[in-house]
């Protein structure tokens, strides 16, 4: 019969059903955007493998920007998705096989992450990461100790920048948004993290240093990488494009002047990772950001001094 042979087809090596993720926090566009992507096979972006099937609405009530999202989302999420809400992060556990933790607000991740933990599942947190250097080692601290796979990035690290990558890469300079959030005590995690992002994906995580220079309208970091090389990212506010130059052998440079978001690149990425519990990009280099971002902060409460990066 029909259903014999689907039954026979499912069980056939390398035939999978999609995974089932749910999200922590709708607070963000990034929980419609994904779950859109990976939901809406007509998609243009489509990406297959894994479907949103839950959710913990989540949400921040000192932000406007997440605290005024919740209800639309959970409405839009629900109706157009058929997306179940539930009332605990612990209820995603026997629903899912995978967490999108969400919240736009990076505060909460490191308890909502040590409630996920108790699921087992894969879990990837978006950007940022924590809002503090101390947050994101506890994180790392939580997934070794309960052998949680996890991993964060921005999507900025899968655009036209990973063209730009080069093994004779003497020095690059990238720019981006850099708008802040009051409550983030490192002031780069809440929008400068894309940026930084970019550098890191040129340059690698073997940063030594970092002075900053801050102004009301814009930031300019400078990190020193091993072997002399110098890379600096320039966060504009409130918003400005993203762009990149990098510097090569012979007085070479390439330059692309903005960049296009697509989340689809980093989606792919995420449903691999849920497959294979092997985060694309290493846990310590995600570490290594966050004590750039760290030393950043320091440089800037010290009037732009040079600060290690520890």
């Amino acid at each position: 019969t029909l259903l014999a042979i689907a039954v026979a087809a499912f069980s056939l090596p390398g035939f999978a059903a999609d995974l089932r993720l749910g999200i922590i926090g709708v607070d963000t566009s990034h929980a419609i955007e994904f779950t859109r992507i990976l939901n809406d096979s007509s998609a243009r972006e489509h990406v297959e493998g894994a479907r949103v099937v839950a959710a913990f609405a989540g949400g921040s009530p000192d932000i406007p920007s997440s605290r005024d999202r919740v209800a639309p989302h959970v409405e839009e999420l629900k109706g157009k998705y058929q997306i179940r809400f539930v009332d605990e992060i612990q209820d995603l556990c026997p629903l899912v096989d995978g967490i999108l933790l969400e919240s736009v607000d990076g505060r909460p991740h490191l308890a909502q992450f040590r409630e996920a933990s108790a699921c087992g599942k894969p879990v990837f947190i978006d950007k940022p990461l924590a809002s503090t250097l101390a947050d994101a080692k506890e994180i790392a601290r939580i997934g070794a100790e309960k052998h949680i796979p996890w991993f964060s990035t921005s999507s900025l690290r899968y655009s036209e920048i990973l063209n730009m990558r080069s093994p004779d890469l003497q020095g690059a300079f990238v720019w981006g948004p850099g708008p802040m959030e009051e409550h983030h005590q490192l002031d780069l995690t809440w929008y400068g993290i894309h940026p930084v992002e970019m550098l890191f994906t040129l340059m690698g995580p073997d940063v030594i240093e970092v002075t900053r220079t801050y102004s009301q309208g814009a930031d300019v970091i400078t990190g020193r990488w091993g072997g002399g090389r110098l890379g600096t990212v320039r966060t504009g506010r409130p918003y400005s494009s993203f762009g990149a130059v990098t510097f090569l052998p012979d007085n070479k440079s390439n330059v692309q002047a903005s960049f296009k978001v697509d989340y689809a690149p980093m989606l792919a990425q995420v449903v691999e990772f849920m497959k294979t519990g092997t985060p694309p990009v290493p846990n310590n280099v995600t570490l290594k950001i966050f004590e750039f971002m760290d030393a950043a902060q320091r440089s800037r409460e010290n009037g732009g001094k040079p600060e290690p990066v520890q």
